[in-house]
């Protein structure tokens, strides 16, 4: 695992410790979860913006649909094996 040093605001490592003693869990610990989360959070909303700019592009919609479609067969011939 790589060392990574970082400096935050006073009133944020004050909230930070006082989350990780309640949580009883280290500090960077309750950082990386946290930054899971958030990164986690970031591809979920690109997906979303992608799939609504498909929706407002019938061209896109339908090349889309067609990706779909070959992406359950790949999963139903995965299945049969």
């Amino acid at each position: 695992m790589a060392t990574f040093t970082s400096s935050l605001p006073d009133e944020l490592l004050e909230k930070l410790s006082k989350e990780a003693k309640s949580l009883k869990v280290p500090k960077n610990k309750l950082i990386q979860k946290a930054l899971e989360f958030y990164l986690e959070k970031l591809d979920k909303a690109a997906f979303l913006k992608s799939y609504k700019m498909t929706a407002d592009d019938p061209e896109l919609a339908l090349l889309a649909e067609e990706d779909i479609e070959e992406w359950f067969r790949t999963l139903d011939e995965l299945d049969k094996e």
